[in-house]
């Protein structure tokens, strides 16, 4: 990273430590108990089940806007977008649930799992914290995000039995090959190998070029980021990736069906 470069991810965090203790203030851990007990007894949606297969998976995202280049489209239906993105293919639907930076919401993603039963739900957001996770499950998500350029070891343990506990699955992401060495030493099962740079929010395909092929191959990975054509999808399937995930070539499309179809 370039010095005058600033580490986006670091920012980030900051912000989102102060956020979190925002709604852990409005909504004890005790709430968040009584939300997934009133919601009965469903059980999580296999996210690792939904991306295995002969073709390329994808995870449809929904995601407002972004740190670099702002609000990508002000006006989503989160519930509309998701019910588009299953009706055209998607094998699962991930929702930014970001505030600060990227205007999500747990409400958007709420309001996914209310309009979709059958396909399996990721929050995508900065976890560090273990009520996190279970404010992911409160609102209705299958599996969670974990970022190791952010975690500690212990913390991604500790993350990992809090979501084992809630029957969440966790998708772990990681962009260099000493994280792919701290994901796989943790016992991860689903790699999401992330194109872009967080520190910088460069982007680069050949990244899942390169760690792909050091995968076990009893693991499931997914390419994330940068994906925005046939061609790109054609290229990191070749490097080893069984699934993509996309956000803002679908979201900043005319047609985000369309558009999705059009990449698988």
């Amino acid at each position: 990273m370039e010095p005058d470069t600033p580490d986006i991810l670091k920012k980030i965090v900051v912000v989102e430590r102060e956020d979190l203790e925002r709604r852990r203030a409005s909504a004890p851990m005790g709430d968040l108990e009584r939300r997934i007990r009133d919601a009965g007894r469903r059980t999580p949606l296999n996210l690792a089940g939904s991306l295995m297969g002969v073709e390329t998976r994808v995870i449809a995202e929904v995601k407002r806007a972004t740190p670099s280049k702002g609000v990508l489209r002000g006006d989503i239906d989160a519930a509309g977008l998701a019910g588009a993105y299953a009706d055209n293919g998607a094998a699962a639907i991930s929702v930014l649930t970001n505030g600060p930076f990227f205007q999500g919401s747990l409400a958007d993603m709420a309001s996914v799992r209310g309009a979709l039963q059958q396909v399996p739900v990721l929050r995508k957001d900065f976890l560090f914290d273990p009520y996190q996770v279970w404010e992911a499950r409160a609102h209705g998500a299958d599996a969670v995000l974990l970022i190791v350029a952010m975690l500690s070891r212990s913390q991604i343990s500790e993350l990992m039995d809090a979501a084992k506990k809630l029957w969440l699955q966790c998708l772990v992401e990681v962009h260099t090959d000493r994280e792919l060495e701290t994901a796989l030493e943790a016992g991860a099962e689903i790699v999401g190998i992330n194109n872009r740079d967080l520190h910088t929010f460069r982007t680069d395909l050949a990244v899942t070029e390169r760690l792909a092929p050091n995968v076990p191959p009893d693991r499931i990975v997914v390419s994330e980021s940068g994906i925005n054509s046939r061609e790109d999808v054609a290229r990191v399937a070749r490097a080893g990736a069984h699934a993509i995930l996309v956000g803002e070539a679908l979201v900043t499309s005319d047609d985000p069906g369309a558009k999705l179809r059009e990449l698988v």
